[in-house]
């Protein structure tokens, strides 16, 4: 039986382009409605006016708009993730997917633990686990296994897709809490990962968070 075990390190990909621009003119429309000051919208007062609205902690007009990413993370982190509940996701499942098929190259893919250098022997014994771990995958799919019962034994390492979509206000609060010290480290490492792209994307709107 030859094992193919791959691992990889976590991404992120907007499903859509982002034009954040376009973003922060309709999101001023909305909360100018507020204040009926749609007199005041000229070109370039978006980035202000909604820059005010979010240090007064007006923060509900941010819901109007959404972004959905799509996240290549370990099954431990999505399970955190999860847990945001003002949230739509879609997630790889293990219970249809046989990792045994070529369309995943016949192996199963884990994500590097960012805990662990790759010269330290505790990722050492780490990768030996998951080699394992692939090989009795493979020999209970062998014996007759369906691929939701052989998924009884994929660790939290387990690479998964999930879908992701939340609205502008979510999105800091899931930014708030998943970038913080206390954050289990690859919860961490995947949510800077987003904020960053975020950032670049999204003008005003996530300048403030850390």
């Amino acid at each position: 039986m030859v094992c193919y075990m791959k691992v990889i390190s976590p991404k992120i990909q907007f499903f859509e382009p982002l034009d954040g621009p376009a973003m922060l003119k309709r999101l001023e429309r909305a909360g100018r409605v507020c204040y009926k000051s749609e007199n005041k919208i000229t070109v370039g007062s978006a980035e202000q006016f909604l820059g005010s609205i979010i240090r007064r902690g007006h923060e509900s007009v941010l819901e109007h708009e959404k972004i959905t990413v799509s996240i290549i993370c370990d099954r431990g982190v999505t399970h955190e993730l999860v847990r945001h509940r003002i949230a739509s996701y879609s997630q790889e499942s293990t219970r249809y997917c046989n990792y045994t098929n070529e369309k995943f190259g016949s192996e199963l893919t884990f994500i590097k633990p960012c805990f662990w250098a790759e010269d330290d022997p505790k990722y050492a014994v780490w990768k030996e686990q998951m080699a394992q771990l692939e090989e009795t995958y493979q020999r209970l799919l062998e014996a007759g296994a369906s691929p939701q019962e052989a998924r009884s034994i994929l660790p939290n390492s387990l690479k998964t897709e999930i879908v992701v979509t939340m609205n502008l206000r979510e999105w800091r609060h899931f930014f708030r809490l998943r970038t913080a010290p206390a954050a289990h480290p690859q919860m961490r490492e995947m949510a800077e990962l987003l904020l960053e792209a975020f950032r670049n994307g999204v003008p005003v709107i996530f300048d403030d968070l850390t």
